[in-house]
Order: structure tokens, then sequence, then C-alpha cells
């Protein structure tokens, strides 16, 4: 049996059944905060762009553009809401899977569940069998996968997409097999264009390319089923020879499910997920020993070194960059406290005090933190201050929201969803639409939920009429 039909023979037995109270409530919760982060990515230049090519926008279709006044294809859709839903960097995480789960899930699910009649029993069962794949074929091939360079959020997340779409098309083992062999070969996605915006092209073009893999197995399209282990195939072609181990895929699989691990985790922040941790450990600084940042005379940031490659980066110019930079991150944690959305708009890149407090930070990976040890998103923050002082704060673990992390309540989730929501939605819509998505699984057709998704082109959507 080739692998890409031991994991649709596997995928293809999780039934409701299997979802416990815990997965379902966790599934739920990723799907309403992804909904929420691809609103307020809605707005942003590289979504809208995408709208302006022939044929994207234009693409027949009933396929909701989220935030937008558009329907459009199935397959359209999914490229632009993917796109949206990665924009801000603020979508969820997943320390197995080295990225960002859910974006390209949902993004590949939403348009395919309108135009199918699905449930929302339906799409959140196909959702949380995309999340296992995508996560299971990660520990496979991590971390040589990521170290290498490749961004595992749409390199795997394209895998993710593909069993979902087809768990939602009804697929069945050797058409779900075929459709994995063919994602094999539209896997793309180099962590060279961070602080771009292909980074979330990358989120956008997965899922659509996860949801058409599915949908050319429905029709009989081909591929190699020996796509995985092939000795050209995906396993020694992207992590090369001896550096994958794929008996990890199905170890322990249906014993519990990955979305109830530590394979999901929410965010706080609306930045590069890797620097989290540093933007923990200054606000602790903060709380357990006030100081002014008028009086610091030098930062040094100690991540572990797994955090800092695509992170390092001492003068960001624009917001996007301001994502992928560590030292900013740290410094507007100092300075604002929590980093929020606007905090990241390019404006906010040239303040006199942060541009202070940049050329006093260095960042270098910590000398004690291992490699490859079980803990690899800790990190350290050192401040030296004006009277002498050196303060320093350790955290040897991070972990987000999620279900091996620290916990999120209700009203963390709606402020959270309702200052994303607003960028793109009236404010009558906010609340009506929170409660469907809570609720997601009452949803018989997920048209009215869809419905409350499209908002008034160019509206500034706090203050837009309905």
């Amino acid at each position: 049996m080739t692998l890409a039909l031991k994991i649709a023979e596997l995928a293809g037995r999780m039934g409701a059944g299997d979802l416990s109270p815990n997965a379902r409530y966790w599934g739920k919760t990723a799907i309403l905060d992804t909904i929420g982060v691809a609103l307020a990515g809605s707005r942003e230049k590289a979504p809208s762009l995408l709208l302006e090519l022939p044929g994207v926008a234009a693409a027949p279709g009933a396929a909701v553009v989220i935030g937008r006044a558009r329907r459009t294809s199935s397959l359209e859709a999914a490229l632009v809401n993917g796109t949206a839903a990665h924009a801000l960097d603020y979508d969820d995480v997943s320390g197995v899977m080295g990225g960002h789960p859910s974006a390209p899930l949902l993004a590949a699910l939403l348009g395919l569940a309108e135009e199918s009649g699905a449930s929302g029993a339906d799409l959140l069962l196909a959702y949380i069998v995309g999340f296992e794949v995508e996560t299971r074929i990660a520990r496979a091939v991590h971390w040589h996968h990521y170290d290498k360079g490749w961004h595992p959020t749409a390199t795997l997340g394209v895998f993710g997409a593909a069993a979902a779409s087809a768990r939602l098309l009804r697929l069945g083992c050797e058409e779900t097999a075929r459709a994995l062999a063919l994602a094999a070969s539209l896997s793309s996605g180099l962590k060279a264009n961070f602080g771009t915006m292909t980074k979330p092209l990358h989120v956008g073009q997965s899922a659509r390319n996860g949801l058409f893999a599915a949908l050319l197995a429905q029709k009989g399209f081909t591929a190699n089923p020996a796509c995985f282990e092939h000795k050209q195939g995906f396993l020694a072609v992207f992590n090369g020879p001896g550096n994958f181990d794929a008996e990890r895929i199905f170890a322990g699989w249906g014993k519990r499910l990955a979305i109830e691990e530590s394979g999901l985790g929410l965010k706080l922040y609306p930045c590069c997920g890797s620097t989290h941790s540093s933007i923990e450990a200054m606000l602790a600084l903060r709380r357990e020993e006030p100081f002014a940042p008028e009086s610091v005379t030098r930062i040094t940031i100690l991540p572990h070194r797994r955090r800092l490659p695509h992170t390092d980066n001492p003068a960001p110019k624009s917001g996007l960059e301001g994502k992928f930079s560590i030292q900013y991150c740290v410094a507007r944690a100092l300075c604002d406290g929590a980093p929020r959305l606007e905090h990241f708009e390019d404006g906010a890149m040239g303040e006199e005090r942060i541009g202070r407090l940049l050329a006093l930070t260095v960042a270098r990976p910590h000398p004690d933190m291992a490699a490859d040890g079980a803990e690899q998103w800790g990190a350290e923050v050192v401040v030296t201050l004006a009277d002498g002082r050196v303060l320093r704060k350790r955290l040897e673990r991070y972990r987000p929201p999620g279900p091996e992390g620290t916990s999120i309540t209700r009203d963390d989730l709606w402020a959270k969803f309702s200052d994303c929501a607003a960028r793109a939605l009236p404010k009558a819509r906010i609340a009506p639409l929170f409660e469907r998505l809570e609720t997601l699984e009452q949803e018989k057709s997920l048209q009215p939920l869809t419905a409350l998704l499209e908002s008034k082109e160019g509206v500034p959507a706090a203050h837009a009429a309905e």
C-alpha cells in the first residue's frame, strides 16, 4: 500500500463520532478565529491586488469573497480568502506543523461547502480531517523541512486542503489518494519571501491547489500513487534522503486527534509566531520590574535558534517587514504593551521612540537552548538600564492559547474577533456572525452564515450602514 493510499484510508475512517467535545470546541474556535482574521485581512493590499487580476473576481460561481461584495468560483475564492486569512499573520499556529494550520483549510472548504450544500457539521469534520493529515505529514519531515527554507503552511497545508476538500466531496480512498498525489506536485512556498505579500499568497495558492487537486481527482485525473515515497517524490525531493521518517505519519493515528494536542495555538499578537515568546518575556519584565523605555541603554533578545532566521530584521521599513522583525516586536511590547494591528501599519515603523530602541537592540540565538530539544519556543530578554541595572526574563517554553496552551475566554475570543471584523463588516453584523460560528454544527446550510461575510467595497466597515 502506498503512503498516499494509507493516509487516505485512515483519514477516510474518521467520522463525526470520533470527534470528542474538546476536538469539536477547538475546531469551531479555530474556524471562528480564522474567519475573524480573514475579515481583517480582506482589505489588505495582497488580496485586493488578486481581485484586480483577469478572471479572479469575474470567474462564474457563488462562493463568497470574505469581506467583499463579490462572489466568484470556489477555486478563486480559495485563492483570495486564503491570502486574506494570512495577510496580517494573525491566524493560528501549530508547533507540530511549523506553520499556520487553519488558513489553507478553511479557505479551501468555505466556497466548496457553499456550492455543495454542506452543513456546518460537514464543514467542521472536513476541517478536522484536513488538520490531521497536514499535521501528521509534518511529523515525517520536521524539522529538516522547516530549517531547509520551505514554508510549511503552504508546502504541507496543500495536503490538508486536499484531504479536507476530498472529505467534503465525499471522495473514496482511491480518489483521495490521487488528490494527495496531485497535491504533492502543487506544493510550494519559500521562506525567503517572508515579510512580503508573497507569504500570504503561499497560503491562498495552497488552499486553491488543494481544492484543485481534489476536484481533479473527482474527475478521474491521474497521478502517481507513490508520490510520497518515490525516489523522486515529495519526501526525497523536499527533504533529501535520510532526512525524513514516513512512519511518524502513522504512529498513534486514531488514539488522539492532533487538534487536541499541541498542534493548535491561537495568536494573541498580529505578527510572526516566532516573535511571541520574546514579546511575552518583555511583557513579563514590564509587569515585574516597571521601567521607562527612555531609561533603556541596551536590549538583548535571545530566542531559541529556530525562531530567529526569519525574524532577525533590525530595521524594518514596512508593516509586513515589522511582523518579521523580532527587534521591532519586542520594542513595541516595551513601549505599548501587547502589539496590535495598528502597530503594523506602514506609518508606525518611523516612530522616533521605536527607532531609538531598535538602534539599541541586538538579537542572537540563545546559547543554551537545545537546537532539537522538546521545547523550541523559549526565549530570554535582557534589558540594561541607564542606572546600571540589568533585568532578565527567561521563558523556557511558550504555548499560545490552545488545547495544551494557556486558557482563552469567550471574552478574549470576542475581543479579537470583533476588532478584526470591524475592519470589514458593519458593526451590527459582527455579533450575529460570531454567534453563528460558535454554534457552527447547528447550521443546516452555510449560505446564511456566508451572507454575513459580505461587505460593501471600500467602506470603513465599523461605520458602514446596512
